[in-house]
């Protein structure tokens, strides 16, 4: 490391030089990632306490629910302190541990959507052997092959961006360290490495997202034969997991897909899939699903009366 990297700290630009946008934002950003944080952890929650949520359905939910708030907690709150900060800084292990977290939280979420889409499939394509083929016992393998997944993947991101020389510039044109921004400051030719990126991170993304794509078409093909309760059940179902996957592949195939080249916009696209999408996951589900916002509801009461017993208590 000490003979290939001279430079030991990264200068953010971040999202915009102005002082009194970046106070704007601050607070924008602020609020946004701590509705995602409540947020999600309400879907945690709900689904962890409510005996009718215990289909696998929402066992994947949940772990998606956690693993957004991870995945929004490696660029978000440094994002914000920055926008208070003069000076916009990371040290060059930051940097890389920065880099390592988004890309295995996001290799992560994406193997999970994989695996919530193969689920909705063998739940309405093969529903009389769905208890037996989704068992607690291959759920977990799913969700921890989803884990091992995101680590294997984020493992090869960060060894192509590793052992590159860095010597200087050191200003990142971004708001947090990633691949792209990356291979602009090295200090050696980069080409073979853009191609593997493309092949780790954007081939991937695109097979997953046509592998998704390839699923739902085979569910509608298959609903043609359900009765019509049974089509908007699953149709309802099936939307709020459509929405949730284009809102996250879109983003991250427009920008791993071309690694030598960086555009103005990648950076409103960047915070649209790393702050946006984790906000709006549980407002999707929750609002489309009306299981989950009956176990909310009842969560909520019982809340409530736990709060209202410890009052009454306490005040004796």
């Amino acid at each position: 490391m000490a003979n290939t990297h001279n430079v030991t700290e990264f200068i953010f630009l971040g999202l915009s030089p102005n002082q009194d946008v970046q106070k704007v934002c601050f607070v924008l950003f602020l609020f946004l990632y701590t509705a995602i944080v409540l947020g999600n952890l309400l879907i945690v929650l709900t689904v962890m306490t409510s005996r009718s949520l215990g289909s696998p359905l929402y066992f994947f939910l949940c772990y998606l629910s956690f693993v957004e708030i991870c995945y929004s907690s490696t660029t978000a709150p440094k994002l914000i302190t920055d926008l208070l900060a003069e000076k916009k800084t990371i040290s060059l292990w930051g940097c890389m541990t920065q880099l390592f977290f988004i890309h295995f939280f996001g290799g992560t979420e994406m193997f999970l959507l994989t695996v919530m889409a193969y689920d909705r499939y063998v739940a309405i394509c093969k529903p009389l052997n769905y208890t037996t083929i989704m068992n607690r016992q291959v759920c977990t393998v799913l969700v921890g092959a989803a884990w091992v997944g995101g680590f294997v993947h984020s493992f090869a991101q960060i060894l192509l961006i590793f052992h590159l020389p860095f010597c200087g510039p050191n200003v990142i044109d971004h708001y947090f360290c990633d691949l792209l921004p990356l291979l602009k400051l090295a200090c050696s030719d980069t080409f073979l490495i853009g191609l593997l990126i493309v092949a780790n991170g954007g081939t991937l993304s695109v097979i997953s997202f046509m592998v998704l794509l390839t699923s739902y078409v085979i569910i509608l093909l298959h609903l043609r034969t359900q009765s019509s309760e049974g089509q908007r059940k699953a149709l309802s179902t099936c939307g709020s997991h459509i929405t949730v996957v284009s809102l996250f592949f879109g983003p991250c195939i427009f920008i791993y897909l071309r690694p030598f080249t960086t555009l103005s916009v990648d950076k409103m696209v960047t915070v649209f899939y790393t702050v946006i999408t984790p906000l709006l996951n549980p407002v999707i589900y929750s609002l489309r699903n009306t299981e989950v916002k009956k176990a909310m509801k009842r969560l909520w009461i019982k809340t409530m009366k736990l709060d209202e017993k410890w009052r009454v208590e306490s005040s004796y």
